[in-house]
Order: C-alpha cells, then structure tokens, then sequence
C-alpha cells in the first residue's frame, strides 16, 4: 500500500481547550475513548506496524487496521477498515491521519479520512454524519468532561448505496 496514493475525501478541524499530550492519549487509549466515541474502546499498539482496533461495547470487533505512521504527541495515522470484509474488497481500505497542533492556548485537531480511490458522495455520507459526532463528544469531554449525548440514525444514504454496490451490511 503506498500511502501517496491516498486522498483526502472528509477533512475536518476542531480546536480544543487541551494539551497535545492529552488529545494524543484521547484519541489512543481505551479508557479515554470509550467516554467520547460512544462506548467504543480503541486500542493501538503504537508503533509503526502496529495494531489498530476499535470494539464496540459488548468487545465485537468493529474496526481493524494498522498504525502507518506514529509521531506521538503530533500526528498518527492508520488504516481503519470497519469489519464488513465485502466493504473493504470493494470500496478498498480507509487510512485515517489526526494531525494535532498546538494553536495557542488550544490544540488544532485535523482529522483526515483518505482513501486510494473516488467514492460517490452517498458511500462518504456515513463518515460525514460520524466524524463530526465523535469528534465533537471528544472536545466537549476535553473540556468539560462530560461526552455528548447524540441520538444518530444509521447512514441511510451510505447503507443504500452499499445494497445497491451489492455489499451485505450487518
């Protein structure tokens, strides 16, 4: 997998009342995601190679991947391949890159979803409804220490486009 391949598709940037240090150990630690990314526990062997889980409460696994890059406290990328393996054959995989800055009194969070092909607008809508929900819940436990409560529908529009590819979804 050659990482130059990949393009942006979904780019979003927070700025967050925190320390680089502590939205690294956010992002990267079990305990602190399991608060923001709505019971979801992420585990990273942090280290370039290394493991990238994401389960969901009950410990399923619900998104796999690889640790491509790792400079601690600034910027991490991995592959995050959500555990649907018929996706991940036709859609191919997702790297996923969170760039923190410090901007102040405040960190700058990009998150950056990229992928090594054109997807239509309907397959991206899922990660556009996500990715502003969890990293929203994230800030606000941040800085304030209490996540959002966010009531979400599944990706209607992805989940359609999906059938539609002929690609089961659970």
């Amino acid at each position: 997998m050659n990482i130059r391949d990949f393009k942006p598709a979904i780019v979003y940037t927070i700025y967050i009342a925190s320390t680089p240090e502590k939205v690294w150990e956010a992002l990267t630690t079990a305990e602190f995601s399991q608060r923001y990314f709505f019971g979801n526990a992420v585990e990273v062997d942090l280290r370039v190679g290394g493991a990238y889980i994401v389960r969901t409460p009950d410990g399923a696994l619900h998104i796999s991947g690889e640790v491509i890059e790792c400079d601690p406290p600034k910027k991490l990328t991995i592959t995050f391949n959500v555990n649907w393996p018929e996706l991940i054959e036709k859609l191919g995989p997702t790297l996923v890159t969170y760039e923190i800055e410090q901007a102040g009194d405040a960190v700058k969070l990009t998150m950056l979803q990229s992928h090594d092909r054109p997807l239509s607008d309907d397959i991206l809508s899922g990660g556009r409804q996500g990715w502003p929900a969890i990293l929203s819940s994230l800030k606000s436990v941040l800085e304030t220490g209490t996540p959002l409560v966010i009531k979400m529908a599944p990706p209607e529009r992805m989940l359609a486009a999906l059938k539609k590819m002929g690609i089961k979804t659970p």
